[in-house]
This record gives C-alpha cells, structure tokens and sequence, in this order.
C-alpha cells in the first residue's frame, strides 16, 4: 500500500507519506585542510581527511490530513535524547549513525483555535563518525 512506504527512517521515526513527509534532500560533503605556514613561502595545505556528511531534509506536514500536530514536536523529543541514530533510506541503504543538529518549523493557514493546517519543517542531520579504530566506515560500510 502506498500511503505505508517510508521514504527514510531515522531511528525509530519515519519519514513518508503517511506523516512527515521531506520534499527536498540536501547532501554536504567537505574535505578536511589545514593551512600550514611556511617562512618565505605561500602557506601550504595538508590534507586532514573527510569532514562530517550534513543532510537536511525540508518537507512540508499537513497535521489534519495525516500524523497529527506533534510530529515537529516528536522529532525534538527525540533529537533531545543525545544520541547519534541508524538512518536508513526508502531504498534499503544504511547511512550508518546521524545525530540531529537543528530542526525548524514554520506553521501556517490556522484555524480559528490557532491550530496550523500546514507545517513546514527543515531537520539538519550530521554523519556521527566511525568509533571503529582505523575504520574507514564511509556511507554504507
């Protein structure tokens, strides 16, 4: 059935149809430089490695057709609990652990009593890092 396909899961919330629904994926990658200066000479740079991967999905919720006002508010609770989570994709991809760095919500088209019929919410996600020694844990490894 349609409306119960996950488009991602991050740990035990899930994104799709049927509630927080992300319409825009966005992926950072970034290289690690150090500029190390050197007398009567240009700086030079030394590679230090790859930085933390950052997502961030922004999405759009509609609480009175599907999942109700608390998602925003479920996704805080669960960012408040400090711990990196599983993120895994609708396609069966396992991104490894991912801590919640920032989540912001904008509602709108109220109702008399103040609730929202439209939430927007944008949720940054940062790569926790391999705790392997020498690992070279990457994105699916």
């Amino acid at each position: 059935m349609l409306s119960s396909l996950v488009m991602m899961a991050l740990g035990t919330f899930r994104f799709g149809i049927s509630r927080a629904s992300y319409q825009v994926f966005t992926r950072r990658a970034a290289w690690r430089w150090e500029q190390v200066d050197r007398i009567g000479r240009a700086p030079a740079l030394q590679y230090l490695g790859p930085g933390a991967d950052e997502v961030t999905l922004e999405g759009v919720i509609y609480p009175h057709f599907k999942g109700g006002l608390r998602q925003v508010e479920a996704m805080r609770a669960v960012a408040g609990l400090g711990q990196p989570m599983i993120l895994v994709d609708g396609l069966g991809w396992v991104w490894q652990r991912w801590a919640i760095m920032a989540i912001e919500e904008r509602k709108s088209v109220f109702l008399a009593d103040g609730a929202p019929r439209k939430i927007e919410f944008s949720l940054e996600l940062k790569a926790y890092g391999d705790d392997r020694a020498g690992g070279i844990g990457g994105l699916f490894g």
